[in-house]
């Protein structure tokens, strides 16, 4: 996790804000799905503790910053709340021998609140929010993992923000 607050912690301003909320918002994602698993949790509840007890409060010794309250609530509430309509978009962006549910739960968790955003946070461009999942994923894992993160997301965006994509490199159409 220290990676995970360097990078949190090099940012500034509004955007160390959004880092933040979108690294405390996948390990909410992870919280939420571990519980169901032992017996269930509500999202609400998840996301009070973190705000009580998480936002702006030192985590295993690195303090992360305060997060963009908003920000972390909506992609916490969205993700779970469209659960099914992302999971259907990652699928569809996995190859066949990687189904959703052979991914392991955290790696599940930035997917989903990195293709939440994506449909959901037409405000934020489609590179920044790969980058930021990027980020979060590179926090977690030392492999190949990153790389599966960022195809999976790239995937998602060139079907859901292809416009976005093509106005990013100067209004041409998105590479292939």
């Amino acid at each position: 996790m220290i990676d995970a607050a360097h990078t949190a912690a090099t940012r500034s301003g509004s955007g160390r804000r959004r880092s933040v909320a979108r690294l405390l918002a996948v390990q909410a994602l992870y919280q939420i799905e571990i519980n169901k698993i032992e017996g269930g949790v509500e999202v609400d509840a998840v996301v009070g503790e973190f705000v009580k007890d998480r936002l702006g409060q030192e985590i295993e010794g690195e303090h992360y910053g305060e997060a963009d309250r908003s920000m972390f609530i909506d992609i916490v509430r969205g993700s779970s709340s469209r659960q099914r309509e992302v999971d259907e978009m990652i699928s569809s962006a996995l190859s066949e021998d990687w189904p959703i549910h052979r991914l392991e739960t955290i790696l599940r968790a930035i997917l989903r609140a990195g293709a939440y955003e994506l449909l959901a946070r037409a405000d934020v461009p489609p590179r920044v929010i790969i980058s930021e999942y990027l980020d979060v994923a590179h926090a977690f894992f030392a492999g190949k993992e990153p790389a599966m993160v960022n195809g999976v997301l790239d995937r998602i965006a060139r079907v859901l923000r292809a416009d976005d994509l093509g106005a990013e490199r100067g209004g041409g159409p998105p590479a292939r």
